[in-house]
């Protein structure tokens, strides 16, 4: 079974920051097929908020062998995140500089560069990997032949900035946040904002249809309370919450607009072949923002995906999502 290698890439410059601050450097890891890009389709995964390097874990029904993304058959890759916790330069305490959605790409274009990677035939992401894709899409305009933005938007919302807040107040609510080194520092605190984050990527059908009381005569209902309990513990136990204040921050950042004329002047810029996809249940990022980046973006084509789960259905909805991605693509069959 064709698999996808784990690498790391060291950047000795300065690298300085969109916040006027400069790190002395940079570590990228990031994973990638056996092999080299030349004369093969690139396909290149932008990672959502807690994801790391490597699609076929947090991606599994879209990347593998006969999948919509094979690494035997084309050339994919998906680096992390410049502040994450899983491999690349990152933060060990709150007081790490803000990372944008910008520098993350700038971060990626150095990656691009390193490996010799002179097109990309396909760049795509879901959520904030979207926000890297766009934003990546209209600074190197040349490089990226088609781009499938999948429950995203082109300027981070009010509603979106107000649930990262709430997220960062519970992170901050943990005393021991403020104690990095220490054991679980900010464990408790990571729980809560997840939890909070959850109400967002799902929906209340979704809720109601997986997470109902087993009686009719429960005196307090508590099934999906412990459901909380339960994601909150499961990302405490495996990401850093100093990385998740670190990338809530980036999200805020988000902003294609910001010095090119506004967001609409910005996605005019776009060249690629473009699809927009979104969740018909998605509260995080709904239909009307999904339909002003193609309003926007020349040529843009949209697609809805029918789904009771919410922004999660960038996950979960494989079957619909490589449906209307390989009929973009021109073909009813992975190519």
């Amino acid at each position: 079974m064709p698999l996808m290698k784990e690498s790391t890439y060291y950047s000795r410059e300065p690298f300085p920051l969109e916040c006027g601050e400069v790190l002395p450097g940079i570590k990228i890891t990031y994973h990638c097929s056996e092999g080299a890009p030349e004369n093969r389709q690139v396909v290149w995964i932008c990672h959502a908020l807690t994801a790391n390097s490597n699609p076929m874990e947090w991606w599994p029904d879209f990347t593998g062998d006969g999948k919509l993304f094979d690494p035997g058959k084309q050339y994919l890759i998906c680096a992390n995140v410049l502040g994450s916790c899983y491999g690349s330069t990152g933060p060990d305490s709150a007081n790490f500089p803000l990372i944008t959605v910008r520098d993350m790409v700038r971060a990626h274009e150095l990656l691009r560069k390193h490996l010799g990677i002179g097109r990309i035939y396909l760049l795509t992401g879901g959520s904030s990997g979207g926000f890297q894709a766009l934003e990546w899409s209209i600074s190197h305009p040349g490089i990226v032949e088609n781009l499938c933005l999948i429950a995203c938007n082109s300027r981070i919302s009010p509603w979106a900035t107000a649930l990262n807040e709430s997220q960062r107040m519970a992170l901050w609510a943990d005393p021991t946040f403020e104690q990095p080194g220490t054991p679980q520092a900010g464990y408790r605190g990571l729980a809560a904002a997840r939890s909070i984050a959850l109400l967002s990527y799902r929906s209340y059908e979704g809720y109601c249809s997986t997470q109902p009381e087993a009686s009719d005569d429960t005196l307090c209902a508590s099934r999906a309370g412990s459901y909380q309990q339960y994601q909150g513990r499961k990302l405490a136990d495996r990401f850093s919450p100093y990385s998740y204040y670190c990338l809530t921050r980036s999200l805020d950042s988000h902003n294609v607009g910001r010095g090119r004329g506004g967001t609409e002047k910005a996605l005019a810029g776009v060249r690629a072949r473009t699809l927009c996809i979104g969740i018909d249940s998605d509260i995080l990022f709904p239909l009307c923002e999904i339909y002003f980046m193609v309003k926007h973006i020349p040529g843009a084509a949209s697609e809805v995906i029918v789904s009771d789960f919410g922004h999660d259905g960038f996950l979960l909805e494989h079957e619909q999502i490589t449906s209307v991605l390989c009929r973009f693509l021109n073909s009813e069959a992975v190519r």
